[in-house]
């Protein structure tokens, strides 16, 4: 039984360790040379309309995408595009809605997967004439390419809006669109060349002249130059300048006839416009002969895309037929080793369970007992626990009481020897004077008496403010609100601290006893700022709200580092920090050094 247990607990502590490394197997599988290479080659047969040989290496990547979410998250974007290439368009939103749900992270590679994924949708819809998803999509589209801070993204989404616009004849928002691309984009020859295209459709051909010439000066691959000339040709004929379209039309053609890719659909319009414009100046032969290139190359087009929807049907149909013989054998498979497992299991569980439960039986004996006497321990462990808590803060609160009192009696008689005693000795030396005078009559006897007695009022008067400050008037019929204000204007009075006292809420009296201990707190932090804060203001918030007391006591002076501070080397916080505990409260002191203090109290009130 021992074996077991110590089996099972080896094997959650080995998945554990495997799961702790799994971060680490991600970062190493996202590093994968296979998938990149496979990736590559991929775009690679996509730029060559290859998408037998595309299908096939997005087949072998599947196999090297391991733990990487972000090799995943491009299986499928490549997965969905073939998809929409094949016109498969339901399962090509299938897979962009499965990229738009796997990552809910918030990063940039995110946002640009996202924002490729609601293009897709985009596209989707305007193939299948839904107009309405189509522009909702590309808005998608732009709005996590602008997340993405990506400037290729961006550049996609705003072409995209350019086009769509372009299309529903809303031209102005079209150049809008465009225009705002030319910020995130290299190629601007082509942005130009598509406001230019825009403005021309807008038949506004002074702005199309204006940017396809603007076009014309940056403008580098073949593409760009063959839609720049024959835009140019557009213009010549709205304006029925036939020869100057004709001379257009052919430079137009001359750059789509070189090695770079020209879209077949731009060289059927050339030779349409060319046939048309030498129709119209009579020119008959070679009207006919690019009557001919147009018919050709349209009945090319034409049986290209026959011969590659057969052979995508064809592809289509093995792959089914495959996928279905595999599923069908792996049924069968399935079946014998779920009857093989069903009974192994059988066995297995069998003998488990009479294991486990003449275990179970033996244990449950044995720990009932153990439980009663865990029960019984912990019962009287518990009352220990809370009678030993209960003593501790009965010393704590009575320590602080006796330090609270030892520091009144001390500064009872630093008062009575710095105030009194110095005028005590001056009375003494007063009265020696006298008895010395009342022999050799060398004073004025009356200017004496008279110094005497200014001398015994002074010592009664110190007396008085002695006893008066350590009451302070809170035993008194003023309550707490008062005496501390009444503390704060004789402090004040002499000019070297000034102290504010700002109240809310204090309309009633408190227990005179919560009454004198919270003065003796707000006493002790305003001593501690007069003796070592240097400070030239100090302010005492004191709010009743909701049956909480809310002190805040700060000042301006030079501060401290609450942090590096032993609380513990000096009686003082002690003490108050132990008063707060003991009324139930909170006690916080937020300083900095050079910028002053604040010391802030909740006590909770009856």
């Amino acid at each position: 039984m021992i074996k077991l247990i110590i089996y099972t607990l080896f094997l959650a502590v080995v998945n554990g360790k495997s799961i702790a490394k799994e971060s680490d197997l991600n970062n190493k599988y996202c590093d994968n040379t296979a998938f990149k290479n496979l990736i590559t080659a991929l775009k690679t047969a996509l730029a060559e309309n290859n998408l037998k040989d595309a299908e096939r290496y997005l087949s072998q990547s599947k196999n090297e995408i391991k733990n990487c979410r972000h090799n995943k998250v491009k299986y499928h974007s490549y997965k969905a595009y073939i998809f929409r290439l094949n016109k498969q368009y339901d399962s090509a939103f299938y897979q962009y809605n499965y990229i738009l749900k796997f990552n809910t992270e918030k990063n940039i590679e995110n946002y640009i997967f996202k924002s490729i994924a609601y293009k897709g949708l985009a596209l989707i819809s305007s193939e299948i004439d839904k107009i309405e998803g189509y522009h909702k999509n590309l808005k998608e589209s732009l709005k996590y390419a602008y997340l993405s801070k990506d400037a290729v993204t961006i550049f996609t989404a705003l072409n995209n809006l350019g086009v769509y616009h372009n299309k529903s004849t809303n031209f102005n928002k079209s150049i809008k669109y465009y225009r705002n691309a030319l910020h995130y984009s290299n190629n601007q020859a082509l942005l130009y060349q598509n406001i230019g295209a825009a403005h021309l459709l807008n038949k506004n051909s002074d702005s199309a002249f204006y940017y396809l010439n603007k076009s014309l000066q940056t403008a580098k691959d073949s593409t760009t130059l063959s839609l720049i000339y024959l835009n140019f040709a557009k213009i010549a004929k709205q304006k029925e300048q036939t020869k100057k379209n004709i001379t257009l039309l052919l430079k137009s053609l001359s750059y789509a006839k070189t090695k770079e890719t020209t879209s077949s659909e731009n060289k059927l319009l050339i030779f349409k416009n060319l046939f048309s414009a030498y129709y119209t100046i009579k020119n008959y032969k070679l009207a006919l002969k690019y009557l001919e290139l147009y018919n050709n190359l349209k009945y090319k087009l034409q049986n290209e895309n026959i011969i590659n929807n057969i052979n995508n049907l064809n592809i289509k149909y093995e792959t089914e037929k495959k996928e279905r013989e595999n599923l069908q054998l792996k049924q069968k498979n399935l079946k014998t080793e779920a009857k093989r497992v069903q009974n192994r299991n059988f066995l297995v569980g069998s003998l488990l369970f009479i294991f486990f439960a003449g275990a179970i039986a033996v244990l449950s004996l044995k720990n009932s007992k153990r439980k009663r006497k865990l029960a019984e321990q912990e019962k009287a462990l518990e009352i220990q626990k809370n009678l030993t808590l209960l003593k501790e803060q009965e010393i704590s609160t009575i320590n602080a009481m006796v330090e609270g009192q030892e520091k009144e009696r001390k500064r009872v008689a630093e008062d009575l020897h710095d105030n009194l005693g110095s005028v005590l000795a001056t009375l003494k030396l007063h009265f020696d004077n006298l008895k010395m005078n009342n022999k050799k009559k060398k004073f004025n006897q009356e200017e004496l008496f008279n110094k005497t007695e200014n001398l015994i009022d002074e010592a009664y008067l110190k007396v008085r403010r002695i006893a008066h400050a350590k009451n302070a008037g809170v035993i008194a019929n003023h309550g707490l609100l008062p005496a501390v204000q009444m503390m704060a204007e004789k402090i004040s009075a002499a000019d070297k601290i000034r102290i504010e006292v700002i109240d809310f809420g204090l309309d009633a009296r408190f227990d005179s006893s919560l009454e004198i201990t919270i003065f003796r707190i707000i006493q002790e932090l305003i001593t501690n700022i007069l003796k070592h804060a240097n400070a030239k203001n100090a302010t005492i918030n004191i709010a009743l709200y909701d049956k909480n007391l809310n002190i805040i006591v700060e000042d301006n002076g030079k501060g401290f580092n609450a942090n590096q501070t032993n609380f513990k080397d000096g009686i003082g916080l002690n003490s108050i920090k132990t008063r707060v505990k003991h009324l139930k409260g909170n006690f916080t002191i937020d300083a900095t050094i050079g910028k002053g203090s604040s010391f802030i109290i909740d006590i909770p009130v009856a």
